[in-house]
């Protein structure tokens, strides 16, 4: 007998450079984990849950630029990969996922485990299809490989039991692809026409997006000359916020800095690279311009003056020597005052530490920041730890931020530090997690020891889903169903056979982190911080429709409300 389909798939995988598939052994996928064990250039890295396998694989694909995979055996299985997919197609991550079937002879009567992945799998795939024989299989995998390197995307086969273990039709050799990366240039008169637009406004601010990766010298040198504050996504603070003088911080609901204010009182706003989706917090009002290489994201959540189809660094080039340099800087200027004394008033949770108090969320974040390593990657639970990361974590040219930024999903840190540490072993990955995050997969620490991943998880254990808690406050309702059993992660890690510490008070906590970072192997910080600190919403009070600044927050309740910039509230 020749090779199988399953031995042809993995000859496909490793040709498209893929090192490792993140997955849970089950019977429909034997025949694949046998060829894989004749492989010496594929690890299989065997995780606790199928979901962690997919969020492992799209951290992997992100943080390396190459393409990622994973795997799910028939029915519950591979349903367990859907929020993960879920993620990384919506991160733009090439990931592989192979979903394991039934066999053949059993699909269409209601056999145990059945299930139809070409269906409930199409809305989180660029490419799913079902692999019936051998006379199509290279057809399909090739297809669903170059979906997910060139969308990039989620390429899936569908692959049943039987049919995996079969002679596959072809014996060609496989070649790899090469990825199309071609940059897409503007056209020359929309160009003139927004460096038109730029010249007619005194007052100019630049949202940047994800998409602004590779233009941060340019864009700043474009901005400095324009006389534009830079504000960003959360996607982009990795990309925009390290040596930048010209930035003032985030908008949206977890915003800070003096972004929200300079988008609104700005006569023309320059989206770059982004599809924020937070109208709300988006200009009302004045002129809207917008570069993305996306057609279908110009003009989609605002109207817009001007759309220009491109990718952000061509564009920029282009538009710099179009542009005047005779303009005042005073809008600049008001904006990084406003933006400066922001910061300082930030900064009071971490300058003034009462070390009889709880520990404020803000300083451990602050800490970690800054003992981690500057090319550090940072994984980060959806929640509060995303607000306190997104203000607190200094970004730095060499250092990753990444989450579940645009589908949201809880738990997501461990699993995608997974992915992360097995495409860079060498660097420091750290897991910033909440412990409602972290008890929903808590199985997946088994698997940093047993892959021999030196991952550093961070808990920030309040006893609460205080992010949905803040929601409610807000929404002046009472809290139902956020708060949690107050739990000893350390303890639970250290039943596993991680390092793991618990810190209960501030005076504890610098030894304890520096301590933490240097352990040997896998280790846990398990921190118990102030349930009080929820975090408001920037101070949107000059803008009519959007007024946080008179929370609905019980006053009756409150000890102390900080200044709106700071947007802490202590009860």
């Amino acid at each position: 007998m020749g090779k199988t389909i399953s031995e042809r798939l993995v000859e496909w995988l490793v040709a498209q450079g893929v090192e490792r598939i993140y997955g849970i052994a089950g019977d429909s996928l034997n025949p694949v984990l046998q060829a894989i064990s004749h492989e010496p250039r594929l690890r299989w890295m065997h995780v606790r849950h199928e979901e962690t396998a997919a969020f492992a694989a799209s951290a992997d694909a992100q943080v390396s630029g190459r393409l990622a995979a994973c795997c799910g055996s028939c029915g519950p299985g591979n349903l367990h990969l859907i929020n993960g997919l879920y993620d990384a197609r919506r991160s733009a991550a090439p990931v592989f996922a192979l979903a394991s079937h039934i066999a053949t002879t059993n699909i269409g009567t209601d056999y145990f485990q059945e299930t139809h992945p070409t269906h409930f799998f199409a809305e989180c795939t660029e490419f799913c299809e079902y692999i019936s024989c051998a006379q199509h299989a290279d057809q399909i995998m090739g297809t669903a490989l170059r979906s997910a390197i060139d969308a990039p995307g989620v390429g899936m086969v569908v692959l049943p039991g039987d049919t995996a273990a079969t002679e596959a039709a072809c014996a060609d050799p496989v070649l790899p692809f090469s990825r199309h990366c071609a940059q897409l240039t503007p056209n020359e008169a929309e160009v003139a026409q927004l460096a038109r637009l730029i010249n007619q406004s005194s007052r100019v601010t630049f949202l940047c997006g994800a998409g602004c990766r590779g233009a941060h010298d340019e864009l700043i040198a474009l901005a400095r000359r324009v006389g534009a504050p830079i504000a960003f996504t959360l996607r982009a603070k990795e990309i925009m916020e390290a040596d930048n003088p010209l930035a003032v911080g985030m908008t949206g609901l977890i915003g800070w800095g003096d972004a929200t204010r300079a988008l609104h009182e700005a006569e023309l706003v320059v989206l770059w690279g982004t599809d924020f989706p937070y109208r709300a917090f988006l200009p009302g009002h004045g002129r809207v311009a917008q570069v993305d290489h996306r057609a279908e994201a110009l003009g989609r959540r605002i109207p817009i003056c001007l759309g220009v189809h491109a990718d952000v660094a061509p564009t920029v080039r282009m538009l710099l020597p179009l542009v005047q340099q005779d303009r005042g800087d005073e809008f600049l200027a008001r904006s990084l005052s406003r933006h400066g004394k922001q910061l300082l008033r930030m900064q009071a949770a971490v300058r003034h530490v009462d070390e009889h108090a709880s520990i404020r969320p803000e300083y451990l974040t602050r800490l970690v920041s800054d003992y981690a390593e500057p090319d550090a990657i940072f994984t980060v639970d959806t929640g509060t730890p995303v607000i306190w990361v997104a203000r607190y974590v200094q970004a730095q040219l060499h250092r990753r931020i990444i989450g579940s930024f645009r589908h949201g999903s809880m738990a997501c840190a461990l699993a995608m530090a997974i992915g992360a540490k097995a495409a860079f072993t060498s660097r420091q990955v750290i897991a910033v997690c909440g412990d409602g995050g972290l008890s929903m997969l808590p199985g997946d620490l088994l698997t940093l020891l047993q892959e021999r991943l030196s991952v550093k998880i961070l808990v920030l254990n309040n006893s609460a889903l205080d992010f949905v808690a803040l929601e409610q406050e807000l929404s002046d309702m009472p809290n139902v169903g956020t708060a949690l059993r107050n739990t000893d992660y350390a303890a639970l890690a250290r039943g596993m056979g991680l390092v793991a510490t618990r810190v209960e008070y501030p005076a504890e906590l610098p030894g304890a982190v520096r301590s933490w970072l240097l352990a040997q192997g896998p280790a846990l910080l398990d921190v118990v911080v102030d349930s009080s600190a929820l975090a408001l919403p920037p101070d949107t009070s000059f803008i009519p429709s959007l007024d946080f600044a008179h929370s609905p927050l019980p006053q009756a309740d409150m000890r102390q409300e900080l200044d709106p910039v700071r947007r802490c509230v202590i009860r």
